[in-house]
């Protein structure tokens, strides 16, 4: 297996995992955070995208999904087009408000898009210097790592909030 391969297996469970997070609760289930302040399902499985697309989309040297397909349109959040939730407030969390199939829609035409890129991904590209803001500076490999990261913690914190409205 090449690190190609893992890096498309990991981001390949993704999807399922929000899918499994999601799966049968109405719009307004997933905006109701588990305690004041708290991040949302909806939040969550939204900024698992967004932050996995603007990021992909930066390493593409390609528009994001979010505007090339026009999902910030069929969202209608009250943000403008460049927003990925990073540091937003609890009353701004709330305000991402959509249903399942929008937020798994959104998520899996990222992912198809992140699949795509790494079909053409080498090993040695992975090794290519792409952020030098930082010390040491930031590889393709390293910043893909971080990428579905994040990602995965997002995924789970989403599961574990299911878990809690299902349990109140």
């Amino acid at each position: 297996m090449t690190p190609t391969d893992l890096l498309t297996d990991s981001f390949s469970r993704i999807p399922a995992i929000i899918d499994r997070a999601t799966d049968g609760l109405d719009a307004t289930a997933l905006a109701t955070p588990p305690a004041p302040g708290a991040n949302t399902i909806a939040w969550l499985a939204w900024h698992t995208a967004r932050g996995q697309d603007v990021q992909i989309a930066a390493l593409e040297g390609r528009e994001q999904t979010w505007t090339l397909d026009d999902w910030h349109g069929r969202f209608d959040l009250p943000f403008g087009p460049d927003e990925m939730g990073y540091g937003m407030s609890p009353a701004d969390v709330e305000k991402v408000v959509a249903p399942a199939s929008l937020l798994n829609g959104y998520l899996a035409g990222v992912t198809q898009r992140t699949l795509d890129y790494l079909s053409v991904v080498s090993a040695d590209d992975l090794d290519d210097i792409v952020d030098t803001a930082w010390n040491p500076p930031v590889t393709r490999g390293a910043r893909l790592v971080s990428i579905v990261n994040d990602c995965l913690q997002h995924a789970g914190q989403a599961s574990y909030v299911r878990g809690l409205l299902d349990r109140a």
